[in-house]
């Protein structure tokens, strides 16, 4: 670290003023700015004494800053309790600078006022996945010089680790590979071992250790690589998501395999999660530590699938450790959904898209990480980077403000100038996600600040990937703001015609009405706004490899952060309607078209005196007491492109819905649509339906008794299906309900 801390500063001063500083072998004469790097354990540098102290510089990898006037020189000095707390003694100054080639005419570089500070990391492990494979929407398009430099620049915010996936990619490359899997992840652990970065590894079994010949393969494959890496520290081993293996066949293999790594890498460590296993695996498992006390174990991983993270801190002894898997980069259908998102989002954005979520990983961090010795995140690619960086700096101190953090952020990446604005962008974009997305205001602010600052920044910052990443989603945002007020507005007049139709201008009603709901597509808006969504996309891919089209960055799936792809996906029912529509036309009975067509016209209107509940939208009522605590309520139907009915691709399993003030003398009905079974109560007694369609798209009917509405209200439950045998997005789905009073 005596050569890289100051390479890294040099480097990163000169990239931003154009400044280059000089290394000196004796103190300067004169007022010359100095920046000495020195550990705590050294009482002097060249015959001056080093500032003392007895704080947390002393305590691993922490560091003291302190800046003084000495024999004329304003020196700043960096005091490392080891190696690691020089290089973020580095990354800590390098974040608080000031830096510009042209402030006011000259470059700048600048630490504002005088400093004193000491500090050390609350967690020691702080790391992120770094999977240079074809699933990933930006990795895999990376140099060797572009992991080198994020590596860095995750260093520089507090991070200690970083984690490959090697094997996964040998036999399905990615077209955007600069160079073959295998090679590049022997650079990532030379990478490591340069920034002095623990070098941790993913490694999965996805065949039956029981294939003696496969298991024998698959140990003498990770011994060549472990002969290969420069540096390796640990090795992870999912039990489960991906493999099926129990752990009696687990555990034996994790020790051979232990055995073959320390042979190369004596402080290497193993690690095992508990996703996928079951009540009798994990109790399996616990009672191996109780009886067998391995020693080659180092501790167990948590992740999307395992046991709660209290449970496994509790049951686990003291001499193993506990590292959090945290599911960063991913909006639904995940481990740390966004709340409260509108389907517009689910549906456009999806997945994986630009995501930074401050506040809400911050809550998370704060709730999960005492039951933990840190973690290291799951990211699929670079959209995720605020998050990274989030995560890094809580794990150091827990208690850092999440906007000083985005400051900082925006300071290093960007510049003083407009850190504290670029910051509240950042803090706007998380915003723009809460609620119903037609009634938040803030996104046009959001988007107004960023065009502003686009405007102002342009020529500095125009090839900044993490700007350009900002600036699209907040124009992404904008655009599909502006195009769910409108579709939504032309669905209503579409229904105002249905609802008047009669059967003597059924076709001539659904040809009107088809041709309002598309004019969505007809007569677009926003179309210089939808222009730069494409120019921005188009950058991204050049600057960083973030691949967000089908047709042009070919990316392993639309799933992965494809988001152009459905820039323009419909947020009305107009593909639906279409598809109803030619239904209707094919059959013979007036009277059931018109039926039909009624249904459709009222769907979310169903009269004075009755309800209707989308279940999982963002806009639904108080009615609605339940919540999928996973977003697995999102669907993804026919990668991406479904055509079916908007309120059928939300859904829940169990929802609970509370009714009040109704007409004690009324006979009301619950209609449910969904799939599957609906096993419904009314204030806790169980109903018989009369109409029980288990198809996709269908509805089922029950009769509520009067003698449960006489006090006005009804609570509405239904009982969970046993399913356990299937997968679950083959269980059963409920989408509408609907409470209809009686004439």
């Amino acid at each position: 670290m005596k050569e890289t801390a100051p390479a890294i500063l040099t480097e990163e001063i000169g990239k931003r003023t154009g400044i280059t500083l000089k290394n000196a072998a004796t103190w300067p004469k004169g007022n010359v700015p100095v920046i000495a790097w020195v550990l705590a354990s050294d009482k002097t540098l060249l015959s001056r004494n080093v500032p003392a102290g007895d704080g947390p510089e002393l305590k691993p990898e922490g560091y003291r800053i302190v800046t003084e006037m000495a024999g004329g020189n304003k020196t700043i000095w960096i005091i490392g309790a080891d190696a690691r707390g020089v290089l973020f003694g580095t990354g800590y100054l390098l974040r608080h600078l000031n830096m510009s080639k042209a402030f006011m005419g000259k470059p700048l570089l600048q630490l504002t006022a005088p400093v004193n500070i000491a500090s050390s990391p609350a967690y020691p492990i702080r790391g992120h996945q770094l999977g240079y494979r074809s699933t990933a929407n930006t990795y895999d398009a990376w140099t060797v010089g572009q992991f080198d430099q994020y590596i860095r620049e995750l260093a520089i915010f507090g991070s200690n680790a970083v984690e490959g996936i090697p094997f996964h990619e040998d036999d399905k490359p990615s077209p955007h590979f600069k160079i073959p899997a295998r090679e590049m992840r022997i650079k990532v652990s030379e990478i490591c071992r340069k920034y002095d970065m623990d070098y941790w590894v993913w490694t999965p079994a996805t065949f039956e250790l029981t294939d003696k010949s496969k298991r024998q393969e698959e140990l003498d494959m990770h011994e060549q690589f472990y002969k290969e890496c420069p540096r390796l520290d640990h090795i992870f081993f999912p039990g489960g998501d991906p493999g099926d293996n129990h752990p009696s066949e687990v555990l034996p293999f994790l020790k051979e395999l232990q055995s073959r790594l320390v042979k190369h890498h004596p402080k290497a460590k193993m690690w095992i999660s508990l996703q996928g296993f079951d009540t009798e695996q994990i109790d399996y498992f616990y009672k191996y530590l109780e009886t067998e006390k391995p020693t080659w174990l180092q501790g167990v991983v948590s992740g999307p699938g395992s046991p709660p993270m209290a449970e496994t801190r509790y049951r686990l002894p003291k001499q193993y450790q506990h590292r959090q898997y945290p599911d960063i980069t991913h909006s639904v259908r995940c481990e740390f959904p966004v709340e409260h998102f509108d389907q517009a989002f689910a549906l456009t954005l999806g997945r994986e898209s630009v995501n930074p979520r401050p506040f809400a990983f911050a809550k998370i961090h704060a709730k999960y990480a005492p039951f933990t010795d840190g973690f290291v995140s799951y990211s699929d690619g670079s959209h995720d980077d605020v998050n990274k960086v989030l995560w890094s700096m809580r794990a150091w101190d827990p208690q850092a403000d999440v906007h000083g953090i985005m400051e900082e952020y925006c300071n290093f990446f960007f510049n003083h100038v407009i850190a504290s604005s670029a910051a509240s962008i950042i803090e706007g974009l998380e915003q723009n996600w809460k609620g119903p997305l037609a009634e938040n205001g803030g996104v046009e602010m959001t988007y107004l600040n960023a065009r502003f600052f686009r405007r102002m920044e342009e020529e500095r910052l125009k090839k900044n990937w993490r700007w350009q990443m900002l600036i699209f989603r907040a124009f992404y945002d904008q655009y599909t703001r502006a195009r769910v007020i409108r579709e939504q507005q032309l669905e209503k007049q579409a229904n105002a015609i249905l609802a008047a139709a009669d059967k003597t201008n059924l076709r001539k009603a659904m040809d009107e009405a088809l041709a309002i709901v598309n004019k969505a597509d007809t007569d677009p808006i926003e179309s210089d706004l939808r222009k730069e969504l494409t120019e921005l996309s188009d950058a991204l891919y050049t600057t960083i490899g973030l691949q967000t089209s089908t047709e042009k960055h070919k990316p392993r799936n639309p799933e992965r952060g494809v988001v152009m792809d459905f820039v323009n996906y419909p947020l009305n029912n107009r593909w639906w309607l279409a598809d109803e529509f030619d239904k209707i036309k094919k059959m013979t009975d007036p009277e059931q078209q018109l039926a039909r067509l009624k249904t459709i016209a009222l769907w979310e209107n169903p009269g004075p005196g009755s309800y209707y509940d989308d279940i999982s939208s963002v806009a639904k009522g108080p009615r609605v007491k339940t919540i999928s605590d996973d977003a697995t309520d999102v669907a993804w139907w026919d990668n991406g492109m479904s055509r079916k009915r908007l309120s059928f691709q939300l859904f829940q399993r169990e929802p609970a819905l509370d009714y009040e003030n109704l007409d004690p003398h009324a006979r009301y009905i619950i209609r449910v649509a969904g799939e599957g079974d609906a096993l419904l109560r009314v204030d806790g007694r169980r109903l018989s339906p009369v109409v029980y369609n288990k198809e996709p798209e269908t509805f089922k009917e029950w009769i509520v008794p009067l003698s449960l509405t006489q006090d006005g209200k009804i609570s509405v439950t239904f009982d969970g299906p046993e399913e356990s045998h299937l997968n679950w997005r083959k269980q059963s789905k409920i989408s509408d309900i609907w409470l209809l009073k009686q004439p």
